[in-house]
């Protein structure tokens, strides 16, 4: 049977303790959109998000199954950052602080652009990236 959804070129795939629960999180903090969910096991199997015009995917941890994938969590914490680029840092940014992210460091303006680091419930990092605001 074939597939009819089309992915972005390069999706990250997230492992996490909760499914439900952080797809709830995602939506509040990044505005995702569910495209897609399927159930296995009693947990989230697999579901993909599209926020800010590229996909994320996730599912629950299933250790024993899934080349023992371990969430942030289990791991004692994460050796990627996802780097989520977006029009406006400070709105992006506060909005993710408010539906529970915790931040890792605060925004600010570099030479690259304004940014800062959160830390989402799950344990996954997350750079958020816009360009540095127009003076006034």
């Amino acid at each position: 049977m074939a597939h009819d959804q089309t992915y972005s070129a390069l999706c990250p795939y997230l492992m996490v303790d909760d499914g439900a629960a952080a797809i709830e999180f995602y939506k509040r903090a990044f505005n995702a959109e569910v495209v897609e969910t399927y159930p296995h096991e009693g947990k989230l199997g697999h579901a993909t998000l599209r926020i800010n015009g590229s996909d994320v995917m996730l599912s629950d941890e299933f250790p024993e199954s899934v080349a023992g994938v371990r969430t942030p969590k289990s791991l004692g914490g994460t050796s990627v950052t996802i780097s989520l680029n977006v029009d406006d840092a400070d709105t992006w940014f506060e909005r993710a602080v408010a539906a529970g992210a915790t931040v890792f460091r605060p925004l600010s303006d570099e030479f690259y652009g304004r940014s800062g680091k959160l830390v989402d419930p799950y344990g996954h990092s997350w750079g958020i990236l816009g360009p540095v605001a127009a003076s006034s």
